[in-house]
């Protein structure tokens, strides 16, 4: 089945540029030229919301960054946010409220494609496996155990103690990433590659960001952390130790 792409840009032109090559390489796609209309889409509960919004931040109503807050206080659509605007706070405000990755004008129609892909992947990527209907979905869960931290890799499940833990997408992965090689030192390279894929054309600082808000979701304190620890100069590593075998 075709994925679903909305376009969201103020400029006719390049929703026209977006829409052929998307088409081109497959896609359905639809259009919208306001934040509005963009929010509209992106909830609607008639079977035709998008798989992914390619958002512009700079609409002239709703701008970009208040309609991504909308969508995230009621789904978890992929978005990609577009910004012609220069300074680097734009893009880390944007992916801190739970963009999956961001494009800076002027760009490549091709390009975009590519990011789409690499994102849309992921979801494909973190389904859970169908166990069948007469399996215990228990008996084959792949469960890793640590101390106040309980991560179900198929359930997509996260918890603290006893309290459940509310991830993105990318914050799992991420996560995962990590716990399942407790101790090792990961670059910020070798985690977009893990998580994000090959063909990731972003900055390398997406990853800080993404982990300041996994550090947040598990009440990790940056300064002192328990869960994920900065190495100066080199990235991140998962702190834990694991508690027995995977089940």
């Amino acid at each position: 089945m075709a994925r679903h792409v909305l376009v969201v840009d103020d400029e006719a032109q390049i929703r026209t540029v977006l829409r052929a090559y998307l088409e081109a390489d497959g896609f359905v796609v639809s259009e919208a030229g306001t934040g509005g209309e963009a929010l509209r889409q992106m909830t609607t509960a008639n079977g035709q919301r998008p798989d992914l919004a390619l958002l512009d931040v700079g609409l002239p109503d709703l701008d970009g960054l208040e309609v991504l807050r909308r969508v995230r206080a009621q789904s978890d659509l992929f978005v990609i946010l577009v910004t012609a605007r220069s300074e680097e706070v734009d893009k880390l405000v944007g992916l801190g409220i739970g963009a999956d990755d961001y494009i800076t004008k002027p760009f490549s129609p091709r390009e975009v494609v590519a990011r789409v892909k690499t994102v849309l992947r992921r979801r494909h990527e973190a389904g859970a496996p169908d166990v069948g209907p007469d399996v215990d979905p228990a008996t084959v869960a792949n469960i890793l155990r640590f101390e106040g931290l309980t991560i179900d890799e198929d359930r997509r499940e996260v918890t603290t103690a006893s309290d459940p833990v509310t991830l993105s997408t990318l914050e799992f992965d991420l996560l995962v990433a990590f716990a399942e090689a407790p101790g090792r030192v990961f670059s910020r390279a070798q985690l977009l590659e893990k998580v994000w894929g090959y063909d990731f054309y972003g900055d390398e600082r997406v990853i800080d960001v993404h982990i300041r808000s996994l550090r947040k979701a598990l009440a990790d304190d940056a300064s002192s952390p328990r869960v994920i620890g900065t190495v100066r100069g080199v990235g991140y590593k998962f702190l834990l130790e694991r508690q027995g075998p995977a089940r």
